[in-house]
């Protein structure tokens, strides 16, 4: 289970708002404490894939990951997963977020439809690489 106050919940389903019709993307900020994972700051970076493309893809670079993780331990947190919308899109993992996704992370997808986000869900990719759904509360 993923836990997430409202408002960072608000906070990925703006995001989500804001990038439409282009993906956006971040990082969860938290702890996990046996199998619940708290959510304690969402980070929005900027979707660096190539434009003209985003529209389905997003790309969270190297060096953006690195000061994510220096934020995390400032903060005294861990990565323990990331967000990303899907425009017009289901809110489940596509094929490509599926091949570069890595395990143990949280993946929350939201479904942003005409600049509206309709749902989220979140994910985990088990280490045959299938995704399973993970319970999403909102606090």
């Amino acid at each position: 289970m993923i836990q997430i106050p409202a408002e960072f919940f608000a906070q990925i389903q703006e995001n989500g708002e804001e990038h439409y019709p282009e993906e956006g993307a971040g990082l969860l900020l938290g702890k996990v404490h046996g199998e619940i994972r708290i959510v304690e700051q969402v980070l929005p970076l900027e979707n660096r894939f190539q434009p003209g493309a985003r529209h389905n893809r997003y790309m969270i670079e190297p060096q953006d990951m690195l000061l994510a993780e220096e934020k995390a331990d400032e903060l005294g947190l861990e990565i323990i997963g990331v967000f990303h919308s899907h425009p017009d899109h289901p809110a489940r993992p596509s094929e490509y977020d599926r091949q570069r996704a890595l395990p143990w992370y949280s993946y929350i997808i939201t479904k942003v439809t005409d600049r509206l986000a309709i749902e989220s869900r979140s994910w985990r990719l088990t280490d045959e690489r299938i995704f399973n759904e993970e319970q999403l509360q909102i606090k």
